[in-house]
């Protein structure tokens, strides 16, 4: 299965937003651990960025940047998700980015906490919550 995450997400974690915190992580953990491959829209990263300096300070956002950079795939974009993107019937341009960045890897869903922006995307959009009632219970680590 592959996903793209989108912003909202990744700030949940970073910021420790209650009461999204919990499932947001577990959709970054079980990624990190390879239970199915995902994926962030390269535009965010310079978003998550600024947002984290200003939360935090400049070396928690590096730091932070270069996790993603290692454990993420990066998509465009490019000239042809721009221009996929504005053919979408989305209203939000940056959405659309992300849903035609998630088209160009051929992602499943896109999880973010805001599905109902997603309407009219390409490829299906889950919150975290309902992404993880997709998958398999993690293994019980006492057992």
């Amino acid at each position: 299965m592959r996903i793209m995450v989108d912003l909202n997400v990744l700030l949940d974690v970073a910021q420790n937003r209650a009461p999204f915190y919990q499932d947001s992580e577990e959709v970054l953990a079980r990624a990190r651990e390879g239970e199915y491959d995902a994926f962030l829209p390269g535009h965010a990263l310079t978003t998550f960025f600024y947002i984290m300096a200003k939360f935090a300070d400049v070396p928690t956002a590096q730091t932070a940047v270069d996790g993603l950079l290692a454990d993420f795939g990066i998509v465009g974009p490019d000239k042809a998700i721009l221009t996929r993107a504005r053919s979408l019937p989305m209203t939000d341009f940056e959405d659309c980015v992300v849903a035609a960045s998630a088209e160009a890897v051929a992602c499943d869903h896109v999880v973010t906490r805001n599905v109902g922006d997603f309407a009219g995307s390409p490829v299906a959009a889950l919150t975290p919550t309902d992404f993880l009632a997709l998958l398999p219970a993690p293994p019980d680590e006492d057992e």
